[in-house]
């Protein structure tokens, strides 16, 4: 009788074993919780669209991802996000292509004076070319979304500029592409991020700054600049990205994944509004302050446009030469401009 009572014990226990790897045992895991890295402060239209992404996130995954925000680069430096991305100091990253010249030459196309009217249009174009080329440069992150300011203009301290002949001498705040812009039109380029550059005018290290006409109050640079040029023929932009470390995105479930992706196809056209929407709130503070807009007529637009003409077919040429499509880039975004228009 011993005997099989023992027999039976040992039978059970093998069968209760094997119910257990035939049935799962209920996930323990707590959410996940992300840090996010951006450089624009906390009361800036962009900064606040992006924590809003961060909420956005927690709310439709049902509290299974949180993500903690970090602005006004109290977590990582504007020209050092990306790479903190990559080194896992933050999971999630939002700065400009521009911040680290060279680093990102296909995505550097987007940003050249190519005449671009709105932020809407040069979001479009920033996720277009991106979905189009899919270029290496960023494949060792995980990219949420692009988006992309309205029309650059220049923007001077003292010396209004009406010409070509104006820039002779002048020191202008700039980043990435933005400063061959300066160096094509005759000026000496400045490489400053935006954080700095408020001081830098106040105190007069530069004379100007080349920026959207959101900055002038997003920035609080109206304050320290008194003219803008409208050229709006060799209007630049500056693409901004939202990255995500590949492996933190590996490791949330698919699920997750797919509503993530969701909406960040619904933050970029958001993000392009916005800048769009600022960009009238900043030509309105600028002429709030006792500033002035300053026009040029179609043929001084016609040299400008000359000057700066050798600067994109070259890039466009040295990209081909590198195997990466500069010259195929460069006509689809003149072609996307040009429906816009």
């Amino acid at each position: 009788m011993k005997k099989g009572l023992l027999l039976f014990t040992v039978a059970a226990a093998v069968f209760s074993a094997a119910m257990g790897l035939l049935t799962p045992a209920p996930s323990t895991a707590g959410p996940v919780t992300l840090s996010y890295s951006n450089f624009f402060p906390p009361t800036h239209i962009q900064s606040q669209l992006a924590e809003s992404w961060c909420k956005e996130v927690e709310k439709r995954t049902e509290g299974r991802v949180k993500v903690q925000y970090f602005a006004g680069q109290t977590l990582t430096k504007a020209n050092q996000t990306y790479d903190s991305v990559l080194g896992g100091i933050a999971d999630i990253g939002f700065s400009a292509f521009a911040y680290t010249r060279g680093r990102f030459p296909l995505m550097g196309v987007i940003d050249m004076p190519l005449g671009y009217p709105t932020g809407v249009a040069a979001t479009e174009v920033a996720n277009a070319v991106y979905k189009r080329f899919k270029p290496k440069e960023l494949d060792n992150t995980q990219l949420m979304y692009l988006h992309a300011h309205g029309p650059g203009m220049v923007h001077t301290r003292s010396k209004p500029i009406r010409t070509i002949e104006d820039f002779k001498g002048l020191k202008i705040r700039s980043t990435g592409i933005s400063a061959e812009v300066v160096s094509a039109l005759g000026g000496t380029p400045v490489p400053m991020s935006m954080p700095e550059s408020y001081q830098s005018l106040q105190k007069g290290v530069v004379d100007g700054s080349v920026h959207p006409l959101e900055s002038n109050k997003g920035w609080n640079l109206g304050e320290v600049v008194r003219y803008v040029t409208l050229a709006r023929p060799v209007a630049y932009t500056t693409a901004f990205f939202v990255v995500m470390n590949k492996d933190k995105w590996s490791a949330l479930d698919e699920k997750d994944q797919r509503i993530i992706s969701a909406i960040n196809d619904e933050w970029a056209l958001k993000h392009g509004q916005a800048w769009d929407s600022s960009d009238a709130e900043g030509k309105g503070f600028f002429i709030q302050k006792g500033n002035n807009l300053l026009d040029i007529d179609a043929k001084e637009a016609a040299r400008w446009e000359a000057a700066v003409a050798p600067m994109v077919d070259a890039y466009a040429q040295k990209l081909d030469g590198d195997g990466l499509n500069g010259k195929a880039v460069v006509e689809m975004i003149r072609q996307m401009l040009k429906k816009s228009e």
